[in-house]
């Protein structure tokens, strides 16, 4: 039993309107509570709650970016944070992502903890010589005694409808920088834990965010709730136990990977779920555990297929002990290899579906 208030969407775990989770409107689930401490409450508002925990715990902590201020964020995910915190910690930048970037950077060096927002990854493009150069490299080059403490956020990954200079996902390049840690949250959860330990990380973090997951509710625990909250980087979680296949995969297709598990359970075939939750460091053990218990793998990702996030899942199995346990050749479910089409027809054919990860769990276990 349950009372439930402010309900003003629906919609499944991994197909919500983009519409509604992109504007930062009207999708709400502020309280949805049960008697026993969980909440509903949506991606969007986790992350909030995150920043506002961190910026009122650690006086060095601060936001910059576009828009973030008295806009409340492109997303509406800084929503409240400028009235109460002002214009020293809540900052709004000129459209300059290499200058905001570079500053930010510099602001870490000197001691602060700063949040830059990229209103969206295809943005950091501009600035990847601070990201790359700057902030991955300068611990190493100074033997240890420099760290560059920031979080650089953002949307990531397969967008609605803004074609191919607004749509793709960077896991894969940023992943493949020693110097930075990468991750990519699921759920409320996860987006709330991780980035308070991103925040609280003395070593750049990469995080990516999704756009189409935003204005998405998922149960939070009383747990999760608490101030004192963090999931540590690294760590990936299982989030269906499965006997017969393991599906690996990270930020919104973990929910396409829990709804194909659920059609195919109905067939009799149980998948073993695992949310990567982190990208760099990955955690290869878990995913190795969960190899030799089913014996096939299947890795989803909505990046491009050459040099990607599955790629270098196969090989890191394919080198340790996983490999003598596998019964079949690992499958990768991925992204079509093109820049990302306009019309929808083309962008729904561009991206991985449910029904794609059936076809290859079936194809893996051959029936």
């Amino acid at each position: 039993m349950g009372v439930t208030l402010n309900f003003q969407a629906e919609g499944t775990r991994s197909d919500f309107p983009a519409a509604q989770s992109a504007c930062g409107g009207s999708v709400l689930f502020s309280c949805a509570h049960s008697w026993f401490g969980c909440c509903q409450v949506t991606v969007r508002d986790a992350l909030n709650q995150a920043l506002d925990e961190e910026l009122e715990r650690d006086e060095r902590v601060f936001l910059m970016g576009e828009e973030v201020a008295q806009y409340d964020g492109a997303y509406k995910v800084s929503r409240g944070l400028w009235k109460k915190y002002g214009d020293k910690r809540i900052i709004d930048t000129p459209i300059s992502e290499m200058g905001f970037t570079g500053i930010a950077v510099g602001a870490a060096m000197a001691g602060l903890r700063p949040i830059c927002e990229f209103m969206t990854f295809n943005f950091s493009m501009q600035a990847i010589d601070q990201v790359i150069n700057s902030a991955a490299k300068t611990y190493y080059m100074s033997a240890g005694l420099q760290p560059v403490p920031i979080v650089f956020r953002g949307p990531n990954g397969a967008s609605a409808g803004v074609a191919a200079q607004h749509s793709q996902c960077f896991a894969a390049w940023y992943a493949h920088c020693p110097g930075l840690k990468v991750v990519s949250p699921w759920n409320s959860e996860d987006a709330k834990g991780l980035l308070k330990s991103a925040i609280r990380e003395d070593n750049p973090v990469v995080f990516l965010e999704n756009e189409l997951m935003y204005g998405v509710p998922f149960e939070m625990s009383e747990e999760a709730q608490s101030k004192d909250f963090t999931i540590p980087i690294g760590k990936a979680k299982v989030e269906r136990q499965g006997s017969h296949v393991t599906l690996v995969s990270h930020s919104r297709l973990v929910g396409h990977c829990l709804d194909a598990a659920a059609v195919l359970a109905k067939e009799g075939i149980e998948c073993e779920v695992i949310n990567l939750r982190t990208i760099r460091p990955m955690d290869v053990e878990t995913i190795e555990a969960s190899v030799m218990k089913t014996n096939h793998l299947v890795t989803v990702e909505g990046g491009w297929p050459q040099f990607g996030v599955g790629a270098e899942i196969c090989a890191r199995v394919m080198e340790g002990p996983a490999f003598n346990y596998l019964d079949s050749p690992v499958t990768r479910v991925t992204g079509v290899d093109i820049p990302m089409p306009y019309a929808k027809i083309l962008e729904d054919n561009s991206v991985p579906q449910i029904k794609d990860i059936i076809f290859s769990v079936k194809k893996t276990l051959n029936v």
